[in-house]
């Protein structure tokens, strides 16, 4: 932040200090934040203080603060899911609010916004229950949760998103809400599927389900089989229970001692699998993979679900993380042809495929905005770069996205949305124009002067025929 606005900010940020149960840090000298923070660094931020909240209280203390000052607000957690810079923003950072209770005979968690998904599944796994998490244990659940959330029980249960009983969040009036379908329904639909574009979420109740145990791992196969598997793969998703999530990730793992010596400095297909059911049908169905050629290396055993981390085993350390992707409608032999030419040697670091369907494409007892039930597959590309590489990355991401045309359905998947998909015609493709319509609508009701706008931002439309007004 430019030292003239820091100075006009600086009797409100000794006032705001005063009444924070937390802390609040101030940039100083050409440092771009009090301290480096997340898990994707792809974005850096100027932000005007950092407010580290202990709880519901000082998030509506820093909302009502942003809003009196005509300061942006931008929200985070882990990290994952950053969209722009944050300069001059107060940042509310609830990585502190981090508390989680399970109700085992109701079958629901409270989690507070600071919660990662790994100990949610710690939690809910002691009374042998599983809540809708995402593939990688870091991930926030909340912010997860706000954007869809797809995981490896997606096609059992459906979306995260359709399995929350209600939120508790600060609007940008300053009020704490309790909200759910009976309380601020609207607000209940359009914070399920428009992430955190209408008030910041302090906590969420969501259901979990007997899941104590999963069939899951990985069959990882010679990369240049990768057309032979993905045609293998597709045919055999056309036929799946509900129970069976799996997706194929066109990877170049590095040349790194912690990893099998199958998969040391490779390019493999890795096709992942999380079976909902025995063991015993888990194999049964997973065969005519197993024989499309023998994989270099075979981890699909029976499990715990608190292990379900090892299942897509996802990078743990942070770095600067370029993502790109969207949906498919199908996914012919054309169409996996021009996604494996973008993989291996010379291409893209990872692909991966996720096939959709059952409850994800159902929908929920509860309407939400998650768009695009129909798809039929998520083409999704993320990879660690270097800056000397980032550029190169990009353009392969971007011809990746454009290549895919004849088969994508509508623009970035919303669960994946990353800070490459920020500009307002990426997010506004997110959606169907409808529901686009309808949470720009539902934002002018809530945050009509986009206070929360630190984001994949929705601008406020007061009625149809106005245009979004976009926020600097």
């Amino acid at each position: 932040m430019v030292p003239a606005e820091n100075s006009r900010l600086a009797g409100g940020f000794r006032d705001l200090r005063r009444t924070l149960r937390g802390s609040l840090l101030l940039p100083s000298g050409d440092a771009p934040e009090p301290e480096p923070f997340g898990f994707n660094r792809i974005v850096a931020s100027r932000p005007a203080a950092v407010v580290r909240a202990t709880g519901a209280a000082d998030v509506r203390t820093a909302v009502r603060w942003a809003a009196d000052h005509t300061v942006p607000v931008a929200v985070r957690a882990t990290g994952h899911g950053v969209a722009v810079p944050a300069d001059g923003a107060l940042v509310i950072d609830t990585v502190a609010m981090d508390g989680v209770h399970v109700d085992p005979h109701a079958r629901t968690a409270r989690i507070e916004a600071g919660v990662p998904w790994g100990r949610v599944v710690r939690e809910a796994a002691a009374y042998g229950l599983a809540p809708l998490n995402g593939a990688a244990p870091s991930v926030g659940a909340v912010g997860y949760t706000l954007g869809g959330g797809h995981g490896p029980l997606g096609r059992s249960y459906g979306y995260a998103a359709d399995r929350v009983r209600g939120l508790a969040m600060v609007t940008p009036d300053g009020r704490h809400r309790t909200v759910s379908a009976d309380r601020d329904p609207d607000l209940f639909w359009g914070t399920r599927g428009g992430k955190g574009n209408f008030g910041v979420v302090t906590a969420m109740e969501v259901d979990l389900f007997p899941v104590p145990r999963l069939y899951g791992g990985g069959l990882f196969f010679p990369g240049e089989s990768a057309p032979l598997v993905l045609r293998a793969w597709r045919d055999w998703t056309s036929s799946l229970p509900d129970a069976m999530q799996s997706s194929v990730a066109l990877i170049r793992f590095p040349d790194d001692d912690a990893l099998p010596a199958e998969m040391r400095d490779r390019f493999l297909a890795h096709v992942r699998i999380a079976f909902n059911g025995s063991a015993d049908e888990g194999a049964r169905l997973v065969r005519p993979l197993r024989r499309v050629r023998d994989p270099v290396l075979d981890t699909v055993t029976e499990m715990p679900y608190s292990q379900v981390a090892r299942i897509h085993a996802d990078p743990t350390e942070p770095g600067v993380y370029s993502e790109r992707s969207t949906r498919l409608e199908s996914l012919d032999d054309t169409a996996i042809d021009t996604i494996t030419a973008f993989a291996g040697a010379g291409g893209l670091p990872a692909i991966e495929i996720r096939h959709l369907g059952g409850a994800l494409a159902r929908n929920p007892e509860h309407a939400n905005a998650v768009p695009f039930r129909h798809a039929g597959y998520t083409l999704f590309s993320g990879a660690r770069t270097l800056p000397e590489e980032a550029h190169e990355v990009h353009r392969l991401q971007e011809r990746l996205i454009e290549s895919t045309t004849p088969w994508r359905i509508g623009g970035p998947f919303l669960s994946f949305i990353g800070a490459l998909e920020s500009s307002p015609e990426q997010v506004r493709s997110a959606y169907e124009p409808r529901t686009y319509r309808d949470l720009a609508h539902l934002k002018a009701s809530y945050d009509p002067e986009n206070l929360l706008r630190i984001n994949h931002n929705i601008a406020p439309v007061a009625t149809a025929g106005d245009e979004p007004r976009e926020e600097g």
